[in-house]
């Protein structure tokens, strides 16, 4: 009788076989590697199927998935299995509705140092995209269940779905979440970005109002978001947020924001602080555009800048900043 494969054996076995892959004498190795016991060899497997693109493992990554359903907690421990196997299985566009709808009803709790934590809320995430790639007809039922789950990463997911789902109930659904203000700042994040993306000229008025929210790092997320957008009038919105004397962590945000634009406008508006304000936002600027330290025009006309103002910190500050070295 052969001798079963340890874990450690069969990951080092899958990492020499990416390099074969797609050829499809590699491909029905992990189909073997796909049933292992190990929900870390299943889940390596997976994430090599989806990489590569291997539809005719769909069967098998089903096979696989009801397989580390059973005992969950013990077969699968923290999940890794099955979310990779739905991650394959939604890039590779199969209609699993099964699979999907199983995995954004699962939680799994599993024992820690303290609390027993999820460990399902990206296996939840991962299904929630798959409904929606696929077209089920409940999918938009099941995120609305998802964008109040107890974990923000299924949340995360959630908003992400919503803004692949193309569905015109995803905009109303968005600026609610929104409106509930989710106590995490990512899953605030998320819908502003999403809602600038979907629907940018509805959204940005919208976006923009949070630019005053009380908590700071909403406010900071609403302005990377709309620099992000790189929407005209985001930038509009940014700049105006701007003339009535934002305070120092939002101003921060601002400037990095308009960096992030990448329109003539936003750069104007940038180079213009730096040739006006005090030393310590011209600095925050500089530095805030170090990101185009590569970029031959930006480049000239801050050295140009930097030089009329006859400032040593500005000076140091650029040479830091943008040095090529």
């Amino acid at each position: 009788m052969a001798r079963a494969r340890k874990t450690e054996e069969c990951l080092d076995e899958l990492h020499r076989l990416r390099g074969s892959l797609p050829s499809s004498e590699a491909a029905e190795e992990l189909r073997t590697f796909l049933r292992h016991k190990s929900n870390l060899v299943a889940a390596k497997a997976a994430q090599l199927a989806r990489e590569y693109e291997l539809y005719d493992l769909r069967a098998e990554l089903v096979e696989a998935f009801d397989r580390f359903m059973h005992d969950a907690s013990k077969t699968d421990r923290g999940c890794s299995a099955k979310t990779e196997i739905v991650r394959a299985l939604e890039a590779l566009g199969a209609p699993e509705g099964t699979v999907f709808l199983a995995g954004i009803r699962h939680v799994q709790m599993e024992g820690s140092f303290g609390p027993s934590i999820d460990t399902a809320a990206g296996l939840r995430a991962a299904s929630a995209m798959g409904l929606v790639h696929m077209n089920h007809p409940d999918a938009m039922l099941e995120i609305v269940t998802l964008l109040v789950d107890r974990e923000a990463d299924a949340r995360v997911g959630a908003v992400r779905a919503l803004g692949w789902s193309g569905r015109p109930e995803s905009v109303p659904l968005l600026r609610l979440k929104a409106l509930g203000v989710d106590p995490s700042v990512d899953v605030m994040g998320e819908c502003f970005t999403t809602l600038l993306a979907i629907a940018p000229g509805t959204s940005v008025d919208f976006v923009s109002t949070y630019l005053d929210s009380p908590d700071a790092a909403i406010a900071e997320a609403a302005a990377l978001a709309l620099g992000e957008s790189h929407q005209p009038a985001a930038v509009d919105a940014l700049v105006n947020r701007w003339g009535v004397h934002p305070p120092d962590t939002l101003r921060s945000a601002l400037i990095s924001a308009l960096a992030l634009a990448r329109t003539d406008s936003a750069f104007e508006f940038l180079f213009s602080r730096i040739a006006t304000a005090n030393e310590k936002v011209a600095g925050e600027v500089i530095s805030a555009l170090a990101m185009y330290r590569h970029d031959d025009r930006i480049c000239g006309r801050l050295s140009a800048i930097v030089e009329s103002r006859g400032s040593e910190t500005l000076q140091q500050a650029f040479s830091y900043s943008f040095s090529r070295t």
